[in-house]
């Protein structure tokens, strides 16, 4: 009996130059993604995020008027990392992101001022595969960019941005999303494997709440474990993934 054929992942586009990030808390894009953004910073390409919330209802030993300058402390250092010089927060609250049109409005503005040709987002469906359920907020987000990308290029879609001075914007040529279960592309993480670790590593506070596990070993462990997954379908180099929506 002959072994299923696995499908192969394709090469990332690389012809472009800015790309927006857009996730709901500090360390959902240093959980697989951050390799990637190493790579293409390397190369030149302007990379900058934005964060839905703070991520302040994410340690449970912390109030959330304490975690949220914390978190927001981290999320910085670790953009460092990785060669990404500005990180915004829209101030939506953390645990209770609403998808609507209040949420694709802020994106689309994010969108508008930034002006990308590729939009990252995290996994937007239910579930991370099998009966592994995803949060409210990771799915509102990435369903809210997936949005936002058509809504930033229409003035009649949110006119008041226009006043705001943010004219449409219809560049946006791609949406990637990270962590899904139907990935179709990749990027090789040779290279930015390394500071991929040392970027989730800035989130130690939260590490340190989430598990007991040396926080080096655990970060090492569960990003090179997911590359060499994802290399699997990749020319066996190691490897981030993503879902890749052409607009």
């Amino acid at each position: 009996m002959t072994e299923p054929t696995i499908s192969q992942l394709q090469p990332m586009p690389d012809d472009w130059q800015r790309a927006l990030a857009v996730v709901a808390h500090p360390d959902d894009l240093e959980y697989g993604c951050s390799a990637a953004i190493a790579s293409w910073t390397d190369a030149g390409r302007e990379v900058t995020y934005v964060l839905a919330t703070r991520g302040e209802a994410g340690i449970d030993t912390l109030e959330p008027a304490t975690c949220a300058p914390l978190r927001e402390r981290e999320q910085r250092a670790s953009a460092a990392v990785v060669g990404v010089s500005e990180v915004d927060f829209l101030e939506h609250a953390d645990g209770v992101v609403e998808y609507g049109p209040a949420l694709r409005r802020d994106i689309a503005a994010a969108i508008r001022r930034h002006r990308p040709e590729l939009v990252i987002t995290l996994n937007h469906r239910d579930t991370w595969g099998g009966t592994y359920w995803n949060t409210p907020d990771h799915v509102a987000v990435g369903r809210a960019v997936l949005d936002a990308a058509g809504d930033a290029g229409n003035r009649w879609i949110f006119p008041e941005l226009i006043e705001r001075g943010l004219e449409p914007w219809n560049g946006v040529r791609w949406v990637a999303v990270a962590g899904s279960t139907h990935a179709t592309h990749a990027v090789d993480a040779t290279d930015g494997l390394e500071r991929a670790v040392a970027s989730l590593l800035e989130h130690r506070t939260y590490i340190e709440a989430l598990t007991d596990e040396d926080p080096e070993a655990y970060a090492r462990g569960l990003l090179t474990g997911f590359a060499q997954e994802t290399g699997k379908r990749f020319g066996d180099r190691p490897a981030v993934a993503f879902e890749l929506f052409p607009r």
